[in-house]
């Protein structure tokens, strides 16, 4: 089992920083009224107001911030304010040996999937891919929100069609560690030293502004690289901008032919609401009921 990282209690800092694409200064209020509700103090991370092109900050002041995050006790968890893109750039020059002796919360989604593979592999670490703080300039929804909770108390997720319209593309039941987030970096960590391990995973699939031929082609490489083969099962998030109909087209191509379960219709990902799951924990994925439950993500 992987490390869970310490629970938050009231009262406790956390750090809240950039690590991808640049922030727009107008919307950081908003991210913090909420760790504010949540009765969290927050340190900000150094480049929350840098712009280095496309990037909020350089490589190396992207990466110190990090570091100093993780090696400072008081900081309980580290909350990521925004997706885009820069966080593969950084994978290769971290230390996980420090994250590993300093374990905590780890919180984001979009591009911080890279991040989540990283740590889950290298420093053996329980992550967290939710919402970040807010929908750009807009608070986030009710449930989105109330998700943040499974950080202070350890419970267990129980996700059923009380919470969305499920469809099962694949029936059956399965039993693994439940991996993933966007498609897009899953397929980007291919042929590195960071390639996702999908043997005996259950998988999150989710992603944004593609076209169906895109989505396609990435799912078509996993197929290749006989990564989809290995999985136990399937957890098909929100695909912002593809038509639903389009979309189970291409996954049935891949995912039926595998003959494991495969449920579509999971409010995960650039959607409201978008549900935070514990990523390194033990799920149960029962595609018949269209349920799926995963074990708590601290301790």
């Amino acid at each position: 089992m992987k490390i869970r990282p310490a629970k938050l209690t009231h009262g406790d800092t956390v750090g809240v920083i950039a690590l991808s694409s640049p922030l727009k200064m107008e919307q950081l209020p908003i991210k913090l009224e909420l760790l504010e509700r949540l009765g969290l103090r927050y340190q900000l991370g150094q480049t929350i107001a840098q712009f280095d092109g496309f990037l909020a900050g350089n490589d190396e002041e992207r990466l110190a911030d990090l570091h100093a995050m993780i090696a400072d006790k008081n900081i309980k968890a580290i909350f990521c304010v925004r997706g885009g893109y820069g966080i593969g750039r950084l994978l290769d020059k971290m230390d996980y040996q420090l994250l590993q002796e300093n374990p905590k919360i780890i919180w984001g989604f979009s591009d911080v999937t890279s991040l989540h593979i990283a740590v889950n592999q290298y420093a053996d670490l329980v992550t967290f891919h939710g919402p970040m703080l807010s929908e750009s300039s807009q608070p986030l929804d009710e449930l989105s929100e109330k998700m943040f909770q499974q950080l202070f108390t350890p419970m267990e997720i129980h996700y059923d069609e009380g919470i969305s319209k499920l469809e099962t593309i694949v029936g059956g039941v399965a039993r693994g560690e439940l991996i993933g987030g966007n498609l897009n970096r899953l397929v980007s960590t291919l042929a590195t030293k960071f390639e996702v391990d999908l043997q005996d995973k259950i998988v999150v699939l989710e992603d944004i502004h593609e076209s169906p031929d895109r989505i396609d082609g990435m799912l078509n490489q996993l197929r290749l690289a006989r990564k989809l083969e290995q999985a136990r099962g399937f957890v098909i998030g929100d695909f912002n901008g593809v038509e639903e109909a389009e979309l189970l087209k291409i996954i049935l191509h891949y995912l039926k032919p595998l003959n494991k379960p495969v449920v579509a219709g999971f409010k995960i990902g650039h959607c409201q609401p978008n549900i935070g799951l514990p990523l390194g924990v033990e799920a149960i994925l029962d595609a018949d009921e269209k349920v799926l439950r995963i074990l708590p993500g601290v301790e």
